[in-house]
């Protein structure tokens, strides 16, 4: 049961967008998958009030007694999937202590690349008190699927002279994916007829999930 918990201090990163199209899509493979939606603003609790068939199950309610609790009651599932709320709280370090990878979503912007340096240190002050490691990646969002801005390409490259452990793949800005929440529905059920570039997302999250799935492998084999 890999845990994979998706972390930012800073709110509007994309953690709920990232954590539940990783989700649908693992699901759609065949795979079982909790997401634990521990944000206060409920987004993947409201999702799943749909009609979306995608056999992902979201688990809401849950507090920082709560937290290791729950994730633990979900043993018996492929994937367990955290969605943190956007604050260095209690809950938030409760739940990295358990995770197998902790997923660090930002925009290519120099505020959500400050703001990924403070959940990284809280992964930091994890490993420090538990004596282990933890691994994470940072996700970058909501980038252009054609053309790498300045921005993005020195945010990269700041990223990668302080050797932090990123995806190849980023989660691009698609239609698509806003979709999915205010249709609630999965990726493949969106109606290609009236939303764009559907195809294009969910190969998208598919380079993503396999890039995912790999980082977990050393953790599934421990």
């Amino acid at each position: 049961m890999p845990v994979v918990v998706f972390a930012n201090p800073k709110g509007g990163s994309s953690k709920s967008t990232s954590a539940l199209i990783l989700a649908q899509t693992l699901a759609s493979a065949g795979a079982s998958v909790t997401v634990i939606d521990a944000d206060p603003n409920r987004p993947l609790v409201d999702w799943r009030t749909g009609q979306s068939k995608s056999s992902v199950r979201v688990i809401g309610d849950v507090t920082e007694q709560t937290i290791i609790r729950t994730i633990a009651d979900n043993h018996t599932q492929q994937f367990v999937f955290v969605d943190l709320e956007g604050s260095a709280s209690r809950m938030v370090s409760r739940a990295i202590s358990r995770a197998d990878v902790v997923v660090i979503p930002l925009q290519a912007s120099a505020v959500d690349a400050r703001q990924a340096s403070r959940a990284v240190g809280l992964v930091q002050e994890e490993e420090e008190t538990l004596n282990r490691t933890i691994n994470f990646r940072v996700l970058i969002t909501r980038t252009s699927p054609l053309i790498k801005t300045r921005l993005e390409k020195e945010i990269v490259g700041v990223l990668t002279k302080a050797d932090l452990p990123m995806f190849k793949n980023h989660l691009h800005e698609r239609q698509a994916y806003k979709a999915v929440f205010a249709r609630r529905l999965a990726l493949n059920e969106l109606d290609q007829q009236s939303v764009s570039g559907v195809p294009e997302a969910i190969a998208n999250a598919e380079k993503l999930a396999e890039e995912l799935t790999d980082v977990l492998t050393p953790a599934e084999a421990a």
